[in-house]
């Protein structure tokens, strides 16, 4: 199954679904498309706090959208059948700060002191953009979104600090100026642009390597625009090591019953 195979405004409960039956276990980039998706970090209640101190103090790369009781794979708030353990296309499991397995379902490794955060993500925006008229190069392309990290620091929180992690889409100069307009009314799934123009000047030596991701075309009339990304906190994780974490796989979010309008500030 590909993306293509989602018809346009296939309900979440339907993308859950295949999900959690393992027939889709790649990027979620345009399916569900009026829905809102978030970035998944998973940690043992003893880290819990630090982390969520990291997300209030960098609320661009880190809105949170939800936070779970310890043990409860369950979140009713963004969902009335979501389960945490079957309902990311690909989870990424840390142990010591190393990335040691990509699951597609964490049901064994369930614990009853593991709390969910889930992360507003830019894919939640892209509906409106889309919906202005203004062309997404990764849809386009059917790949995954690139991110890349960059050299602005986060904030640390107790153990919890590394570099910002962005994604890039590329615009013409009137529609970039379109983008930002259109995305400074989404700030629960990472707001205007953190950036644009020349990627060297914040760390990327090269669009066409993404640190994760895919590469998409730029062409030589568009501007690289750079929002603040969801896996930043994978970057902080690889600095604090925890013993222990979940996170999803870059691209591979959470779709929740959330409607993107409904996170529209004006």
């Amino acid at each position: 199954m590909n993306a293509l195979d989602f018809p346009a405004g296939q309900s979440a409960q339907a993308a859950r679904a295949a999900i959690r039956q393992g027939q889709w276990t790649g990027h979620t980039s345009g399916l569900a498309d009026s829905h809102v998706q978030g970035n998944v970090v998973i940690l043992p209640e003893a880290q819990a706090n630090d982390f969520l101190r990291f997300c209030q103090r960098n609320p661009k790369p880190c809105p949170l959208l939800a936070v779970s009781e310890p043990g409860e794979a369950k979140l009713p708030a963004l969902g009335n059948d979501i389960d945490i353990c079957t309902d990311v296309p690909r989870y990424r499991v840390w142990r010591d700060g190393a990335l040691v397995e990509e699951p597609t379902d964490i049901s064994h490794l369930w614990r009853k002191d593991l709390v969910t955060f889930i992360i507003g993500c830019s894919f939640s925006f892209e509906q409106a953009l889309m919906d202005a008229g203004l062309r997404i190069a990764h849809i386009e392309q059917n790949v995954n979104v690139p991110m890349f990290r960059t050299n602005i620091s986060t904030e640390a929180a107790g153990v919890f600090h590394g570099p910002l992690v962005v994604t890039m889409r590329p615009f013409k100069a009137k529609d970039a100026i379109r983008a930002i307009q259109i995305t400074s009314r989404f700030p629960n799934v990472h707001g205007a642009p953190v950036y644009m123009g020349d990627p060297s000047l914040i760390g990327i030596a090269d669009l066409s390597k993404p640190d994760y991701g895919d590469a998409v075309k730029v062409a030589a009339d568009e501007i690289p625009v750079f929002w603040a990304c969801g896996v930043t906190p994978q970057a902080a994780i690889t600095q604090a090591k925890p013993a222990f974490c979940i996170t999803h796989s870059p691209g591979a979010m959470l779709i929740t019953d959330l409607l993107n309008h409904q996170l529209a500030t004006f």
